[in-house]
């Protein structure tokens, strides 16, 4: 088991590295890679299922209110089976999303992500993503006054 200077072992690094690979390559078979079948995400999005299944369809969503998403991690470190991530979600919104018709409009946003890692896999994520930032960039933010 090699250790990394960022705390992790390879495998950890990697599987952490195919989350964010599933998004950027449009590829929800990457989640295979990097969590288990009963993944804990923390909080749930709105309408998302449970589980590793459930967040295969979350990358169908993004892709189609942003067709050229890209996460981007800026730090990545760990300790005892857990991992902190910083990095930055940018795309054009083209599609809906939260309920917001396409503007055409890019955005780039702050996320931040804590995993819980099980051997070689993702076990458990917290996260918190910066969506008002999103929507104000959008214009959808805050509503406009009638």
């Amino acid at each position: 088991m090699t250790m990394q200077e960022n705390g992790l072992t390879t495998a950890q690094q990697q599987a952490i590295e195919h989350l964010y690979r599933a998004f950027n390559e449009q590829n929800p078979d990457l989640l295979d890679l990097a969590l288990m079948p009963d993944w804990q995400d923390i909080p749930l999005g709105p309408g998302q299922q449970p589980g590793l299944a459930g967040m295969k369809p979350i990358i169908g969503m993004f892709i189609a209110a942003f067709p050229d998403v890209k996460i981007t991690i800026l730090d990545l470190f760990g300790r005892d089976g857990k991992a902190a991530v910083r990095a930055q979600i940018t795309g054009t919104h083209r599609g809906a999303f939260f309920g917001v018709p396409p503007t055409g409009k890019p955005m780039a946003i702050a996320i931040h992500e804590f995993h819980l890692l099980t051997g070689d896999r993702i076990a458990q994520t917290w996260h918190l993503e910066d969506w008002f930032g999103m929507l104000n960039q959008v214009g959808a933010w805050p509503p406009a006054m009638v």
